[in-house]
């Protein structure tokens, strides 16, 4: 009998939380999504920063989403993972693009994160949902500040975590050994190999003070997601998307969804100083300061965050 009893509470967790994937049809574009449901529980549509695929999102995330009942969906933006890959158009001229950056030249892209924020709408529209909450980090943030503002009617809360508003510029941009990593990683030719070692360095510098990663482990997933994706070029057309779009003050000035705005201290990628003065600008939002993270979503970041934010959510939906 107990036997019997394991087994149907098996089953019906795996029928509570069963995911689904497919594509979601922003005109041509394919953008490729997960689903992890339940069905029936509130959405909260999570929206990944520069060249992070669907996967980089935390499990300890997903998790605590599910149980405490949302359904989070996730998806990769375009240009990266399994979404539409625009790689027929080769690498930018970074040189060029960079002597335009310092200069205050206009930049021309093959896309613009107002492009990228439709994809996301796509998905919802996809999955026939109305409204929803959102989560989004990074160049996510960016992408979805003007997402929700167009359309505010479409979510229940916003969530902001390590961006900004302000558009990139000489003063606000990665400094010292990030800086050359990213350029690194935007137009030099490196073997796999070369490319989890940059990858490991990365996330060291972005990870929270204190933590230790598993060297093994991380590179084991980095070749997982490199083997997922044959599109290495993605980075370089989203990072020129960053650098040719206009600051967004005006534009989240306009939203008008609960909002909590979440920033490190220490976050070496976007400034504190610049996630403060996004906070200010967007009305009805409340600003979490979190004293050792830099600018990613690590255990000691969800530690910190997790009551806060959950509660946001929860208030967000009874008024």
């Amino acid at each position: 009998m107990n036997k019997i009893k394991y087994l149907l509470l098996l089953l019906l967790a795996a029928f509570t939380y069963a995911e689904s994937d497919g594509y979601a049809k922003n005109g041509d574009i394919e953008i490729y999504y997960v689903d992890y449901g339940p069905e029936e529980a509130t959405p909260i549509l999570l929206v990944q920063g520069l060249g992070g695929q669907l996967t980089f999102w935390p499990d300890e995330l997903i998790d605590m989403f599910r149980e405490n009942g949302f359904r989070p969906i996730v998806y990769d933006n375009r240009d990266v993972g399994l979404s539409h890959s625009f790689e027929e158009y080769g690498k930018p001229n970074f040189i060029w693009n960079y002597i335009k950056f310092y200069t205050g030249l206009p930049i021309n892209s093959v896309y613009s994160l107002s492009d990228m924020s439709n994809d996301g709408m796509a998905v919802l529209d996809e999955l026939n949902i109305d409204r929803s909450h959102i989560l989004a980090m990074s160049m996510g943030g960016m992408i979805t500040q003007r997402m929700v503002a167009e359309n505010n009617e479409r979510f229940i809360s916003y969530v902001l975590v390590a961006s900004m508003a302000e558009a990139p510029n000489a003063t606000n941009s990665p400094k010292g050994e990030l800086k050359n990593l990213i350029e690194n990683r935007s137009f030099k030719e490196q073997t796999i190999d070369e490319r989890v070692d940059r990858s490991l360095r990365i996330f060291q510098i972005l990870s929270s003070e204190g933590v230790e990663i598993d060297e093994d482990r991380f590179r084991a997933e980095a070749r997982k997601n490199i083997e997922r994706s044959s599109n290495d070029s993605g980075f370089s057309r989203q990072l020129i998307a960053i650098l040719a779009d206009e600051n967004r003050f005006e534009e989240v000035k306009k939203i008008s969804v609960p909002t909590l705005v979440i920033h490190g201290k220490l976050d070496p990628l976007v400034p504190f100083d610049e996630g403060k003065k996004t906070a200010d600008s967007i009305p009805n939002s409340k600003f979490i300061a979190v004293e050792k993270m830099r600018h990613l979503i690590d255990k000691p970041v969800l530690d910190v965050i997790e009551v806060p934010l959950i509660e946001h959510l929860r208030s967000s939906e009874t008024n």
